[in-house]
């Protein structure tokens, strides 16, 4: 039996890889094909995908917005994990912790999932999950930048 690496994946990326605008779509796009092509299992948040939506049906247009949750919705690889009430109680203690950090709800929500699931890597060009002690992927496109996406 293949043990499948969960990989969670944030706003930044998602709207990398759908826009062709985006400063991060190139490496985006190849990263997000390689991730495919491994059989990796995505996770996100049902707050994540409403983040993305706003963002690309703002920036991108109502297609291309639509067109992202039927993938979310569709995709056999992507799970989306919606948002409870423990994982806003851990993710308001991470804010309380991280107090000097101006992470946002959403990112706090993520980092909560990915501590609930052991999941170590994170597809994102924000640099707050490192920050909070996250491996960023792809690593050559993380480093010392940050993404602001709606935070």
């Amino acid at each position: 039996m293949m043990v499948v690496e969960k990989l969670f994946v944030d706003t930044g990326a998602w709207l990398a890889v759908i826009d062709p605008r985006d400063q991060y779509h190139q490496p985006a796009s190849a990263f997000y094909r390689q991730v495919l092509q491994a059989h990796r299992h995505l996770i996100t948040t049902n707050l994540v995908v409403a983040e993305t939506y706003v963002n690309l049906r703002r920036s991108v247009s109502h297609a291309a917005a639509m067109g992202f949750l039927d993938i979310i919705e569709r995709s056999s690889r992507i799970e989306c994990v919606w948002s409870s009430p423990d994982l806003e109680y851990q993710a308001r203690q991470i804010l309380r912790q991280y107090a000097d950090q101006d992470f946002s709800y959403v990112d706090a929500v993520s980092f909560a999932l990915m501590q609930k699931m052991e999941i170590t890597k994170a597809f994102t060009f924000d640099r707050h999950f490192a920050t909070a002690g996250f491996v960023c992927v792809p690593q050559s496109h993380t480093k010392d930048q940050r993404r602001n996406t709606a935070c």
